[in-house]
């Protein structure tokens, strides 16, 4: 047990970091107990030490604190949390503790919530479909086990109703293996909270969800503390209970707002757009933690949510994010106008390992061809309208024709299906068929005879 110090040293307070001099034998990312002159006590975190001077930074905010008779007490270990099966079905704060008036968590193990990165030799590839039930996705942009796949929208859409279609929706298909989600909600208002949970309840699905909120008006610090606590109780719900885990994250553009409040408040020299330096570093501290490990059963898979600035895909956070993750699924305000739910743009959402969780035995024959083709046959038909509405639709040909009608149908039938329909991708795979016999068999040129001539309705 590592011995606990005490100090009365604080020199200064300024934002969420207090300054404490004097100190001895401090170490980076220690945990710190702070005693307030009224009694009140809070938990902070050493963000640097240099010589006999530590910044640490405070979870639950600066108000109050009287220099002089501020106790502080470095306790040897870092930020960890108490996690067990148990979480499944519970509800926390942005630090792990219990608000939903159940018992407390009687603890397996104590983990550090920074975790550690996955070596790259002890990863298994990300190969095996997840179900989430929306078409676009599992057809056209196929999430994988282990893989992790952010959602860009924009502020106004409906990225939330969205994240609680999956959590509550999201399967492993012919799989009997226990299957989890970890819902982190940051920086979201009463309101939403309440959205999430009731969500949630109403459907069934938590019982089989560990959420976790931080509230907009809770200290900007905790912000950055909930999505490592989350990633922390997903690791080990994957990788000892053998659980398959989605991960879902939302909102990540308050997270980087937090991380450029501590900055800002440590006088470090901004990056682009304020935000700090290391921005890239950090993200890729959360989103590698996704994956598979070799000789492991569970799986950590990721969906993070984030609202583009101004729907600005070229910002820092969505930018650095589509560096780092496998792909990413777009919203779209002009989907949105045109009252489509979920709003999802197919042709700039992208999920590269598509192709690896797809196919016989995990899908069907026929989900790659269909899905190249129906990429093929939307960008053609949107460049039909675009061409319809500057000449007239009488400078359309026949096919071209045909293209907008393909185009109206997909988005109508095949994107809308609304925050309450579960599509198997069975399901998913015949309404794209249908879809497809509006076009002319020989445009059909992505799909092999066989397989046409297989699936293809036939039209009377």
């Amino acid at each position: 047990m590592a011995e606990i110090k005490e100090y009365r040293t604080v020199s200064e307070v300024y934002g969420p970091l207090m300054i404490v001099d004097g100190v001895s034998g401090v170490a980076f990312n220690e945990l710190v107990q702070i005693q307030l002159q009224n009694g009140e006590e809070r938990t902070g975190q050493v963000l640097e030490v240099d010589g006999d001077r530590a910044v640490v930074q405070l979870f639950e905010g600066s108000s109050n604190i009287n220099l002089q008779e501020t106790k502080v007490r470095f306790t040897g270990r870092p930020l960890h949390i108490s996690v067990s099966e148990d979480m499944v079905g519970r509800v926390f704060n942005g630090m792990g503790e219990v608000i939903d008036e159940g018992p407390e968590i009687i603890a397996d193990e104590y983990l550090d919530i920074d975790g550690q990165a996955i070596n790259p030799v002890a990863r298994d590839y990300p190969d095996e479909f997840i179900q989430t039930g929306v078409s676009t996705i599992d057809h056209l942009n196929t999430l994988v086990r282990g893989q992790k796949l952010p959602v860009f929208s924009s502020s106004g859409l409906p990225h939330n109703e969205l994240a609680i279609q999956i959590a509550r929706q999201a399967n492993v298909l012919d799989s009997d293996e226990n299957f989890a989600v970890v819902f982190a909600a940051m920086g979201i208002t009463y309101e939403e909270a309440d959205f999430f949970m009731n969500s949630l309840r109403e459907t069934g699905a938590m019982d089989r969800a560990v959420l976790f909120v931080n509230l907009a008006d809770d200290p900007a610090i905790e912000r950055i503390a909930t999505p490592k606590i989350a990633l922390t109780t997903a690791e080990y719900l994957a990788y000892e209970k053998d659980m398959h885990v989605l991960v879902i994250m939302t909102d990540m553009t308050n997270y980087c707002e937090a991380l450029r409040e501590v900055s800002a408040a440590r006088r470090e020299v901004p990056g682009r757009r304020g935000y700090p330096g290391y921005l890239y570093t950090n993200l890729a501290t959360l989103y590698e933690r996704a994956g598979r490990l070799v000789g492991k059963k569970g799986s950590v898979t990721q969906l993070p949510i984030l609202t583009m600035p101004e729907g600005d895909i070229t910002h820092p956070i969505p930018d650095l994010t589509g560096y780092i993750t496998e792909g990413q699924i777009i919203l779209s305000q002009e989907l949105y106008n045109k009252g489509l739910q979920p709003p999802i743009d197919v042709l700039p959402s992208l999920s590269r390992l598509k192709n690896k969780g797809t196919g016989p035995g995990k899908t069907r024959e026929d989900h790659q061809p269909t899905m190249n083709q129906i990429f093929a046959a939307y960008a053609e038909g949107k460049q039909a309208q675009e061409l319809s509405v500057v000449l007239g639709e009488s400078a359309l040909s026949e096919t071209d024709k045909k293209y907008v009608e393909f185009t109206d149908a997909f988005e109508r039938q095949y994107v809308d299906q609304g925050f309450t329909t579960n599509r198997t991708i069975f399901e998913t795979l015949d309404l794209a068929w249908d879809i497809l016999s509006i076009l002319p068999r020989t445009e059909l040129k992505h799909i092999k005879d066989d397989l046409i001539d297989k699936y293809l309705p036939q039209k009377d």
